[in-house]
């Protein structure tokens, strides 16, 4: 299946995708389209004959609990709509706790990676093979970026792909973007990585950028490509023509014209890498490598690390079960759920993690949900004012997210009315009508007490 080059398409930037010259496809974020019905500018490049992929963010298969049958029926009817040759997804977990644990839910908001070891891998498995027998189409997962490295992982990155496709026969989304955030923040090689995954398995390739600050790369998908995330993909493309190659941009975005010329800049080094690949094979062709170079072919290893990654690829009834045991699943639970805690809630540190990542990461995650909750609630910054953003971040340091945006931005001005705030009467009053015309029934006693600071801010009139 080619799928060429394309762009991620968002709201924000929904008449400029379609203005591009050259898009063959697109990829829309699966939770933020309905299930029965698309946006105009969808509909109109579906019209033209471009492709439309959802991508979803919510499902976390890497995480203790099978996928939640809801959440696989929405991705299902999203693909039926679109009409998608496949669907893709992340190997990664998104929220931890419930009943495994006998603890709240908790919700990170953000993708979150999983140990690489035979027993995470073990979940994983059943929970992708869950998904695919759930959905209408194929499933390609993705490698995500990462500020934190699991103690104690038993698997590189490269030889955990290869495994996932070997048990499941999973397409891989690999996302260049993260191979470099990961050789910045955990010293591993993107090369070595290319090396001991099955690159035939790929399904198509994202591009994004980030910025460095103090020492760790930020995914942030709101900059400019970078030269050595180019580079990455220049490395892929020595080993194999991709059948489709994505830019992503999710916030910040520039005019029109940048993005055109970010999409020649992935052009211009899938030509060039194409060409000395070409090359390359032609030489190896006259050396008597029969026209293919050792690193192109899926059967032939380049080097030693890939000998290793085939040589455990294959190597599964001594080194994992395949299955996941219920006790699996519970120990998971109970990492990913220590881990998520520490992060959103301020709990100890569990051990062997470093502590400075886990700071970074949680000031990170806290900035991400003041960022989010922004957009899908952009009243309480009107509202709030220049003040908005030090009381959200004041208010997640000791509430977690337990549902989704929305739900966390009613938490949070819910808080703030309890608390007597804002201090300014009118800006209160505006905060009340905003909570009254949103906000669910709620348990007694916090509606009690929602009440009683509504009644006291339009008293305050």
């Amino acid at each position: 299946m080619e799928l060429g080059i394309g762009i991620g398409w968002r709201p924000e930037i929904a008449d400029a995708v379609e203005a591009l010259p050259g898009i063959d496809w697109v990829e829309a974020v699966a939770e933020n389209l309905c299930t029965d019905h698309l946006p105009d500018s969808l509909v109109r490049l579906r019209a033209r004959g471009v492709t439309v992929v959802p991508h979803g963010v919510s499902l976390g298969l890497g995480g203790a609990d099978r996928p939640d049958p809801g959440r696989l029926a929405d991705l299902a009817a999203r693909a039926a709509l679109l009409g998608t040759p496949l669907v893709t997804e992340h190997i990664a977990f998104v929220r931890a706790g419930g009943p495994r644990t006998a603890s709240p839910r908790l919700e990170a908001g953000h993708l979150l990676p999983v140990p690489r070891t035979w027993e995470a891998l073990d979940v994983l498995c059943e929970n992708v093979r869950i998904a695919q027998d759930s959905l209408p189409v194929p499933l390609a997962l993705e490698n995500i970026a990462a500020l934190i490295a699991w103690p104690g992982e038993e698997l590189t990155e490269g030889q955990f792909l290869a495994e996932l496709v070997e048990r499941t026969g999973v397409r891989l989304l690999i996302d260049v973007a993260n191979l470099h955030t990961n050789h910045v923040n955990l010293g591993e090689d993107p090369a070595k990585a290319l090396d001991e995954l099955p690159v035939e398995a790929i399904a198509y390739v994202h591009v994004a950028g980030g910025i460095e600050k103090d020492g760790v790369w930020h995914d942030t998908h709101a900059h400019p490509v970078t030269r050595p995330v180019l580079d990455v993909l220049a490395e892929l493309r020595s080993r194999i023509a991709p059948p489709g190659v994505l830019l992503e941009r999710d916030d910040d975005f520039p005019p029109a014209e940048e993005l055109a010329g970010e999409l020649t800049a992935v052009r211009a080094t899938l030509e060039a890498a194409g060409k000395a690949r070409s090359s390359s094979t032609s030489e190896a062709g006259a050396n008597g490598y029969g026209g293919v170079t050792p690193a192109a072919s899926p059967v032939a290893p380049a080097d030693d690390a890939t000998t290793a990654a085939t040589s455990t690829s294959t190597s599964t009834s001594t080194t994992g079960t395949g299955v996941a045991t219920d006790g699996a699943r519970d120990r998971a639970a109970v990492a990913q759920t220590a881990l998520l805690s520490a992060l959103v809630a301020g709990t100890p540190a569990p051990e062997g993690f470093d502590h400075r990542r886990l700071g970074v990461q949680s000031r990170a995650l806290a900035a991400k949900r003041a960022d989010v909750v922004a957009k899908v609630a952009p009243e309480l910054p009107g509202i709030l004012g220049d003040g908005y953003r030090d009381a959200f971040l004041s208010y997640a340091r000791t509430r977690p997210m337990s549902a989704g945006y929305r739900r966390d931005a009613l938490d949070f001005a819910e808080q703030l009315l309890i608390n007597g705030r804002p201090a300014d009467d009118a800006a209160r009053r505006r905060l009340t009508h905003w909570w009254q015309d949103r906000a669910a029934a709620r348990p007694p006693r916090r509606t009690t007490r929602l009440v009683r600071a509504a009644r006291a801010a339009i008293a305050g009139r």
